[in-house]
């Protein structure tokens, strides 16, 4: 049996599953971060006891949050839920609910939700890509996570494709995230003279004819070819798995993959770029995987 719990910003999630993977409950709760660190502790805890009533053979709880755990300090780092940041989470967590705790990364558990049970099932390499707010992704071998002995296998993010673009607070120029994330081409948009507009309205202005909608899109297709063909360069992964908010953009996977396909090393491409299965329950089973 497995218990996963999605950490979010706004809301946190547990699932429970039994010995054959399927979902004896789901609930969701409120985060209520302005309440601070121990508030969410105990709120895990309380929502992990009841799971735990239903599952009762869990021997590990799995917790997925933006951000990722020190290897130096055992502590969270870089969560945007900042109340957690130089917390000891997993080890909190684990004293209040009384079993061991497994913190990963957010974009790892849709990662290694997609790649056990949902688009890149039976792949042997799997990389999961999250384009939303931000960018990221998880790499997933054999089923298994792999985040890497600094724990950030997977920032696909934060490689550069422009010397010469945007500071990241990262301290790079020209980060992927910063070019291809929804506010990176919002701001874009912006720049160029259009009025503000949402990501999702800009590609309806695309489709519509606009012509600067057009260009703006068109540069942001680019892009996203240009990013996961040094991806697929690397890893040569068996499957890319798109998760978040921008996967749904249908042309990602017509013009976007033909982008790919311009800058990949090779005569072609054969990579399959495919849209999440889970939606936006891959977190919470991710986190239950590990």
């Amino acid at each position: 049996m497995r218990i996963g719990i999605d950490l979010g910003g706004t809301k946190i999630e547990g699932v429970a599953l039994d010995d054959a993977g399927r979902e004896l409950s789901r609930t969701r709760l409120p985060t209520e971060q302005e309440r601070g660190y121990a508030h969410i502790v105990e709120t895990i805890g309380g929502l992990s006891e009841r799971l735990l009533a239903l599952a009762p053979d869990c021997a590990t709880i799995g917790v997925g949050t933006p951000g990722a755990v020190s290897r130096r300090t055992g502590r969270l780092k870089n969560s945007n839920t900042q109340c957690l940041n130089g917390q000891d989470l997993s080890g909190d967590l684990a004293r209040r609910i009384g079993k061991p705790v497994r913190v990963e990364n957010d974009a790892n558990c849709f990662a290694l939700a997609e790649a056990r049970s949902g688009a890149g099932q039976g792949a042997q390499v799997v990389f999961g890509v999250i384009m939303g707010t931000g960018v990221g992704g998880g790499l997933v071998v054999d089923g298994r996570l792999w985040s890497g002995p600094q724990h950030i296998a997977g920032e696909w993010g934060h490689h550069a494709i422009d010397p010469h673009g945007p500071l990241c607070y990262c301290g790079q120029r020209g980060c992927v995230e910063m070019l291809i994330a929804g506010p990176a081409v919002e701001r874009q948009y912006r720049a160029a003279g259009g009025a503000a507009a949402s990501m999702h309205a800009i590609v309806a202005r695309a489709r519509a004819g606009e012509p600067l909608a057009r260009d703006i899109f068109g540069a942001f297709l680019d892009r996203f070819g240009r990013a996961i063909a040094n991806l697929i360069n690397i890893l040569d992964p068996d499957a890319i798995v798109l998760g978040g908010g921008l996967s749904n953009i249908d042309e990602l996977y017509d013009a976007g993959r033909a982008a790919v396909a311009r800058y990949v090393f090779n005569d072609e491409l054969r990579t399959p770029i495919l849209r999440n299965r889970h939606g936006d329950a891959a977190g919470v089973l991710g986190a239950a995987y590990l």
